[in-house]
């Protein structure tokens, strides 16, 4: 298995492109391949080890933390407002605790954010509806909804006349700790099978994150040319968020975590472990 090519995940978010811009596996020693697929896909492959590392939503690695190890100091976090996580309403959140509210079925981490939030912070009981992203279209069914990534941020350039809640903004005034929404993690098997080709994809994704932080203005470029908006709001939003996962990510997200398991929306609860060189290492409660 070591000889064959590692097989790599890429989410297609805007947000995480500044850890992916600078990442070409063709320049790596180990031979490897890299996969652009929906959210869904990847995170199957990542489970059944069809792909060996890569980046997936936070709440996919949670569903499948037991076969997979995080890699360290990648991920796409918050501390405060994310710009793309948005919940629109009619009214404040108080007044639609139990009314009707529409969200999109690509992201288990932002749909159970607003679960948690819903319940544990607002004391409400919502019903849920699944809906395409359009804005117009689910208010017309909802009292609010959520959207994410560019849908959100293109409904954010519009003035609708709708309340909207930044889902990390919101989190990081409850909770006091930021937010983690992607993170970038290895099969448990491949870890173990391909212990070189792992450790020269992690030390490539390090370095690409390095470069793409510090130079943003070909990934602010292509935002630009592929979603729209001005030079200043993308820079905006990419210096706004955080690649790293350290010790302040990893509360947010056990936080996050140990509700969503408290509220059924998990069915274990998560223990996570990160990926290094020498050994695994379980992260602090």
């Amino acid at each position: 298995m070591s000889n064959s090519a590692t097989v790599i995940g890429k989410i297609s978010y805007t947000n995480s492109w500044p850890v992916f811009h600078n990442f070409h596996p063709s320049s790596l020693k180990h031979p490897a391949t890299m996969v652009s697929e929906v959210p869904a896909v990847l995170n199957r492959g990542m489970s059944e080890g069809s792909i060996h590392v890569g980046a997936l939503s936070s709440f996919a690695y949670a569903e499948a933390s037991d076969r997979l190890l995080l890699l360290p100091s990648l991920s796409v976090s918050s501390d405060g407002p994310v710009r793309s996580i948005l919940l629109f309403s009619k009214k404040p959140l108080e007044e639609i605790a139990d009314g009707i509210i529409a969200v999109t079925n690509t992201s288990a981490t932002s749909t159970n954010l607003l679960k948690i939030i819903m319940q544990k912070a607002i004391g409400g009981r919502p019903q849920y509806i699944s809906a395409e992203p359009d804005l117009d279209a689910m208010m017309e069914v909802a009292d609010a909804c959520l959207l994410i990534g560019d849908n959100a941020i293109k409904a954010s350039w519009q003035n609708k006349g709708y309340l909207v809640t930044d889902l990390g903004e919101f989190w990081k005034k409850w909770t006091g700790l930021g937010m983690t929404f992607a993170v970038w993690a290895v099969n448990r098997d491949a870890a173990r099978n391909k212990f070189a080709a792992v450790a020269e994809i992690a030390e490539a994704f390090a370095e690409s994150k390095r470069r793409g932080v510090r130079d943003l203005a070909p990934i602010v470029s292509e935002a630009m040319r592929t979603v729209g908006g001005t030079e200043a709001y993308w820079y905006g939003y990419f210096r706004n968020l955080c690649y790293d996962f350290e010790e302040r990510q990893q509360e947010g997200l056990n936080l996050y975590f140990r509700y969503a398991y408290e509220m059924g929306l998990l069915p274990q609860e998560v223990k996570m472990e990160l990926w290094s060189h020498n050994l695994l290492t379980r992260v602090k409660e």
